[in-house]
């Protein structure tokens, strides 16, 4: 026999031996002799040239005497099965238990790749290569993209066999057998790969490490993201069901992998309403681990652009949008935009053909109402819950700080935005607050240079509009005098009213403060029938505040939420202004 060539003696040894149980691998096979007997069967019609073979013509032919008798053999197949050494064909590949017995009557069968294997060396033990030093870092992403593969197998077989299965055993032991190398390629190695040195630094745990290198994956593969999911990654690092329970806490908003900035998230609403975490590496953290060896770039940073110039105003949001406290109709509609924002929606829309980007979605929104009602908190809320930063710019201002140079500075808003996002590589939601002086009417008979200004910048603030490309959120008090023009170029209009009595009795919940001493007469129900907004509320409880504060003995009651209340009422506390309302 040639040298390099196996001599497949097992095999044949299997299918020749004239009793199946004096074959050398039967005592692996842990099944029962007739068991056995069908293996042989399924195996010789695969050396016929049959790769499948139906259940019910597999059972009539190893049992025709036996007449209908043979109905009765089905969970020797089903054992097979979950023994590991034959697998379901077509459809029901891998989903095993989800099949009953009668059903598996009229399905198709073939070997495994386990159980080829054991036919072909005679034995499961796994042999890995000899122990070398790492040449790169690629060398070594190799071996723990195979470790991932491998928990993934073993992630299957859970689901859909018996644990105990030769299979099951089989892939753990590769397992072990490949973790032990990698420890010892990298002992070996003059500098520990990248990487290591990146989990030691971090001191990520196995679990850590595993949930890491799965994200990881996913980048270099560019498969479908089906380790992205939240439950896709909790299954490879667990081993029962109280194990997925426990490793949630892995994935959690206060997890080491998400607090250390390491790996993030998007919440994606699944087909049944429901919504589900899809998991990925940091940029910062990315660039370090596939780019390891190159001189490392000053990355532009959104926060130094800001401060190169003088327009606008960087916000990092605080609150998502399940802290605002919305009107039912206005929240749906708020809802159902951040889902129309969602990565995989732009993803099928640039399938469409409806938009030309392979990233992001283009939206233009004006929110609307009385002041006070939450408008500006609720941009910022959106831009957390999409996790973007916000780039604010005041248009109350465009007239005062560009005396004579309105129109030029108009344009040169949106020029700004667009050289700050190339520059930083990152497209902010650019917010206008009181964009009022933009969104009036044109004047239609122009008698002074005022009118003749004024239609300029709106001329060129629709221009602007028209053009953009990313998420614009503009703020104003005054919807009832927008020019037509303007309307038709936004995608939403939403309408921001004032809190009704339980609207108002939710936010002094949320917003009063947690520890303070209160009265026992002082009732937030009757506080709640004031007919205020939310920045109002937010600001009477900052006043009393201050007022008990500023008294050893005091404690928040009636009298003095009654006398700040009515102050704000009468307008006496000015033009000072509060973000939104919380929840």
């Amino acid at each position: 026999m040639q040298k390099g060539y196996k001599t497949l003696e097992p095999l044949m040894d299997f299918i020749e031996a004239s009793n199946v149980e004096d074959c050398a691998i039967f005592p692996q096979l842990k099944c029962s002799k007739e068991e056995a007997q069908l293996l042989r069967v399924v195996t010789r019609a695969y050396l016929e040239g049959t790769s499948e073979m139906g259940v019910f013509n597999l059972l009539v032919s190893a049992y025709e005497k036996e007449k209908m008798g043979y109905i009765t053999r089905i969970n020797e197949v089903q054992n097979l099965i979950n023994l590991g050494w034959i697998t379901l064909s077509g459809f029901h590949q891998g989903r095993t238990n989800e099949i009953i017995s009668l059903e598996l009557l009229h399905q198709s069968v073939c070997l495994s790749a386990t159980f080829m294997k054991l036919l072909e060396d005679g034995n499961l033990e796994v042999q890995l290569p000899e122990v070398k030093p790492y040449n790169d870092h690629l060398e070594y992403l190799q071996d723990e993209f195979l470790r991932v593969d491998l928990y993934q197998k073993l992630a299957l077989i859970r689901r859909s066999y018996d644990p105990a299965t030769p299979s099951f055993r089989h892939i753990k032991s590769r397992i072990a057998l490949l973790e032990n190398q990698i420890k010892a390629r990298v002992l070996a190695s003059k500098e520990a790969p990248k990487l290591v040195k990146y989990f030691k630094d971090r001191r990520f745990d196995e679990k850590e490490q595993i949930i890491f290198l799965a994200l990881l994956k996913e980048e270099y593969s560019g498969d479908d993201d089906n380790l992205r999911d939240m439950n896709a990654l909790i299954e490879i690092i667990s081993f029962d069901d109280y194990d997925k329970i426990k490793n949630r806490s892995l994935l959690e908003e206060n997890s080491p992998l998400i607090e250390k900035g390491v790996i993030d998230y998007n919440e994606v609403l699944t087909p049944f309403g429901g919504i589900s975490r899809s998991f990925y590496i940091v940029e910062d953290a990315l660039k370090e681990i596939i780019r390891p060896n190159r001189t490392k770039k000053q990355k532009v940073k959104l926060d130094s652009l800001i401060k190169e110039q003088e327009i606008f105003e960087l916000i990092d949001p605080k609150t998502s949008l399940d802290d605002v406290v919305l009107h039912k109709e206005t929240r749906s509609v708020l809802d159902n935009i951040v889902r129309q924002m969602d990565g995989a929606a732009a993803r099928r829309l640039k399938e469409w053909g409806i938009k030309s980007k392979s990233r992001g979605i283009d939206a233009k929104i004006i929110f609307h109402g009385a002041p006070g009602t939450g408008k500006t908190l609720t941009a910022l809320s959106i831009a957390k819950t999409l996790k973007k930063r916000v780039i604010s710019f005041d248009c109350s201002k465009i007239l005062s700080m560009y005396v004579g140079e309105s129109e030029k500075n108009t344009r040169n808003i949106f020029d700004a935005y667009k050289e700050i996002s190339a520059k930083a590589k990152i497209e902010p939601i650019l917010l206008l607050n009181e964009a009022d002086q933009f969104l009036s009417g044109r004047v239609s008979s122009v008698s002074g240079s005022a009118e003749k200004m004024h239609n300029q910048m709106q001329n060129i603030f629709l221009e602007q509009i028209e053009r953009f490309e990313g998420i614009l959120i503009a703020t104003t008090n005054l919807i009832d005098n927008i020019d037509p023009a303007f309307s038709r170029r936004f995608d939403y209009k939403i309408k921001f009213e004032k809190p009704s009595e339980s609207e108002r009795l939710e936010i002094w919940k949320k917003l009063f403060p947690k520890n303070a001493p209160i009265a026992r007469e002082l009732s937030l129900e009757a506080l709640a029938k004031y007919q205020l907004t939310g920045a109002q509320i937010s600001l009477a409880i900052k006043n009393a505040a201050m007022l008990v504060a500023a008294d050893n003995n005091g404690e928040f009651n009636t009298e003095i939420f009654t006398a700040v209340i009515k102050k704000e009422l009468s307008g006496a506390f000015g033009d000072e202004k509060t973000l939104g309302f919380l929840s």
